[in-house]
């Protein structure tokens, strides 16, 4: 079958409002606009036929034009107007239909959203997460005498850095409650409380089956003297006049030595089997003092815009923007994730 021949709708979210947390929650909703141009005009170049698919309301609706029997899904679909779970839902509605799609299954989108089960799945395959607690009220802080601070506080189901902004860091106890308050109130949901890991950042991108290691990622944070301060807030991921966003370069290949490379890649490609993932991911880990590689967050479906992290590691192997965008296609074409 030659590529002509092969019809791809890149399905989408068209949010143009946030129904929960902060108005600029919406410069994140929005971004998989422009992802889904880049990656519809890479796949029309490289001989696709292709048919770009925002949905406003049901998948289900905005997939009508397009049977299953017919087309294959560039799965990009998030959670519209900031809905919980619903990349999760996209993904489930678009298997049952009986889409062939790009991407992880609603399974491991479901567990990698909610922080808190993802953390259970890594534990329970040994994989090394830092300490962690939920509340779903401010009151229930009263019942942990002993917290080890610093402690960064995040809403349990979001992506993006979402809820995570300059001062999502508590030092004492005062200061949590605050940060607990604000993500219950402002995003109807419970706050992750996590013990801050004081330490290197790194990304690491997979893709396919088994899953192949692109080149490592790693943040640079020395432009902040406070150590506290060395995150990937909302503002370094999203608002570009922000101090944050222009002082947390990125370094790839990350300059690490062989055996802390092995055990980056060992923790990441272990938590890709514990969540189940499929087609590509991409794990965050935070370095300890102690050198023990803490994964802190596992990115089922990440960003692939040609600005994004995912698509600066492809690059450095060697990928052009569309043979990124093809092989990940290829993957579903084929069902080799």
């Amino acid at each position: 079958m030659t590529r002509s021949n092969v019809s791809v709708a890149v399905l989408y979210n068209e949010s143009t409002r946030v129904i929960k947390g902060d108005r600029r929650d919406l410069i994140a909703e929005q971004g998989v606009i422009a992802c889904a141009a880049a990656i519809a005009e890479a796949l029309e170049g490289a001989g696709y036929r292709v048919a770009r698919v925002p949905y406003r309301a049901l998948v289900e609706d905005a997939l009508r034009p397009y049977p299953a029997t017919e087309w294959v899904i560039f799965n990009l679909g998030e959670g519209l107007e900031g809905r919980l779970f619903e990349e999760a839902r996209v993904a489930w509605a678009i298997e049952a239909m009986g889409y062939r799609f790009t991407g992880n299954p609603g399974d491991a989108i479901a567990i990698s959203t909610h922080k808190g089960r993802a953390k259970r799945r890594l534990a329970a395959a040994g994989v090394s997460t830092p300490d962690w607690w939920l509340f779903r009220h401010p009151a229930e802080i009263d019942a942990v005498a002993d917290f080890p601070f610093p402690l960064i506080v995040k809403p349990v189901a979001e992506d993006a850095s979402q809820g995570i902004s300059g001062d999502a860091v508590a030092r004492e106890r005062r200061a949590l409650r605050r940060r607990v308050e604000r993500i219950v109130v402002d995003y109807r949901q419970a706050a992750l409380v996590e013990r801050f890991i004081v330490g290197r950042e790194f990304n690491v991108a997979l893709w396919g089956a088994p899953p192949e290691q692109l080149p490592l990622s790693e943040i640079d944070f020395s432009a902040f003297g406070d150590a506290y301060a060395r995150y990937v807030s909302y503002a370094a991921k999203w608002e570009e006049e922000s101090f944050e966003y222009q002082h947390t370069p990125v370094t790839c290949p990350a300059n690490v030595e062989p055996a802390l490379a092995g055990r980056l890649a060992d923790a990441a490609r272990r938590s890709w089997d514990a969540i189940g993932c499929r087609g590509y991911a991409r794990v965050d880990i935070r370095l300890g003092e102690d050198g023990v590689p803490y994964v802190v967050e596992v990115n089922c479906n990440p960003d692939i815009s040609p600005d994004a992290g995912f698509y600066r590691s492809a690059k450095r192997a060697g990928y052009s923007y569309t043979d990124m965008a093809v092989r990940i296609l290829e993957m579903a074409l084929k069902g080799t994730w």
